[in-house]
């Protein structure tokens, strides 16, 4: 049985690396908003997302955190002011 794990990935890279990460989870997730990306996952695919940002950042000075959710269902989202990306027209 795969087991997924809805993923919210928020980063904070240097200049230099920001637009490799930006590319990279663009083709794992969605773009929710400035260095935000959420999406569902499987366990291998999350192991498989995390060694790959492992090579994209410098950890001495990069940040990458991962929030876990069992469910899209029990997160509530609440925006203030202009929501980025409208998930609900994604196909």
């Amino acid at each position: 049985m795969v087991v997924n794990v809805y993923t919210i990935v928020v980063y904070d890279v240097s200049v230099k690396r920001v637009t490799k990460v930006c590319k990279y989870l663009r083709t794992r997730l969605n773009w929710v908003q400035n260095s935000v990306f959420e999406g569902e996952l499987t366990k291998a695919e999350l192991i498989e997302v995390e060694l790959r940002l492992k090579d994209l950042i410098d950890e001495r000075e990069d940040s990458v955190a991962f929030y876990l959710i069992r469910s899209e269902k029990a997160l509530t989202k609440k925006y203030l002011g202009v929501e980025k990306a409208d998930l609900d027209r994604i196909i």
